[in-house]
């Protein structure tokens, strides 16, 4: 079972999979052998998909934000400010709203076995002062996270420009973008406390980590193999249910030490952002998926 994904070792998601490569072995006796090529060592992010599909490789973790085009409806977990607490992240997972975009995977050549959570935080950085209030965000350059999620940053008076991840320290560095956006914890493994003096924080949305597999491989596998790999993905995906509310205090502390202001929105602040932002994705995510979205919007808390 060969298992491509984009993350480097120290990454959570990394983590829990090399413990799920040993928890496989261990439930079969190694009757299967788990090698697990990380940091894009075979596939660029993008690529993981077809490889699995077209059995190249057997399985692959792929961020759920990097589903785009292919399924518009995965980008229901990235409308702000709607799964992105304990309670809704619980609910998702395992929820009919979830097992009908297993079906989309399906529909695409992959099996999805492992809602894996990434993330449930952003953070706004900046060089010219915390970005709070609706008015902070006005005229700001501010790197893009995708398309949709856009919408809302531009919903706020925004200009999110599009770059690529390696591309993004040095824009800050030089201004050619006013504002960055990232996982908390990743401000900090990425130095954005480098070249950006402020940062936001809130949990604001949800990104997973799915663990998907091909389906003939999987399907040709006896039960009991079956049984034991997939009772090793869900103890995966329970140990990276986030529990705590809010920001994790670590992460902000992490930045605070390294010389950046962090301010957490309170929930006032939220609401505030929530109703402008949200209303702006919904209606594009809608645009895009039609009815099935309808769907699965009627399914998800709207918190």
């Amino acid at each position: 079972m060969r298992i491509s994904h984009q993350f480097p070792p120290t990454h959570h998601t990394a983590i829990r999979l090399d413990k799920f490569a040993k928890d496989v072995e261990a439930a079969t006796d190694r009757a299967v052998d788990v090698q697990i090529f990380g940091a894009g060592q075979l596939y660029k992010p993008q690529q993981n998909h077809a490889a699995v599909a077209s059995g190249e490789i057997e399985a692959a973790a792929i961020v759920s934000l990097q589903w785009g085009g292919t399924i518009p409806e995965m980008a229901v977990t990235v409308i702000p400010y709607l799964i992105s607490s304990p309670e809704a992240q619980k609910s998702f997972i395992g929820s009919e709203a979830s097992e009908i975009l297993d079906r989309k995977m399906a529909q695409r050549g992959v099996q999805n076995i492992g809602w894996i959570v990434d993330t449930n935080d952003l953070i706004f950085t900046s060089s010219k002062g915390l970005m709070i209030k609706p008015e902070d965000f006005k005229g700001v350059k501010i790197r893009g996270l995708t398309p949709l999620f856009d919408k809302g940053l531009e919903a706020l008076g925004a200009t999110p420009v599009q770059l690529p991840g390696s591309e993004v320290y040095q824009s800050l560095q030089t201004g050619v973008i006013d504002a960055g956006i990232t996982g908390v914890s990743a401000a900090f493994s990425r130095k954005f406390y480098e070249v950006q003096d402020y940062g936001t924080a809130s949990p604001i949305f949800i990104a997973f980590d799915n663990l998907v597999v091909n389906p003939k491989w999987w399907g040709d596998l006896p039960q009991d193999i079956r049984t034991a790999i997939q009772t090793s993905a869900d103890s995966a995906v329970e140990s990276s249910i986030i529990t705590r509310e809010g920001v994790n205090p670590d992460d902000v502390t992490a930045l605070t030490g390294a010389g950046m202001e962090v301010h957490v929105l309170s929930g006032e602040e939220i609401s505030v952002l929530r109703d402008i932002m949200q209303p702006a994705v919904k209606k594009a995510f809608l645009a895009e998926t039609g009815q099935d979205g309808e769907k699965l919007l009627s399914m998800i808390s709207p918190r």
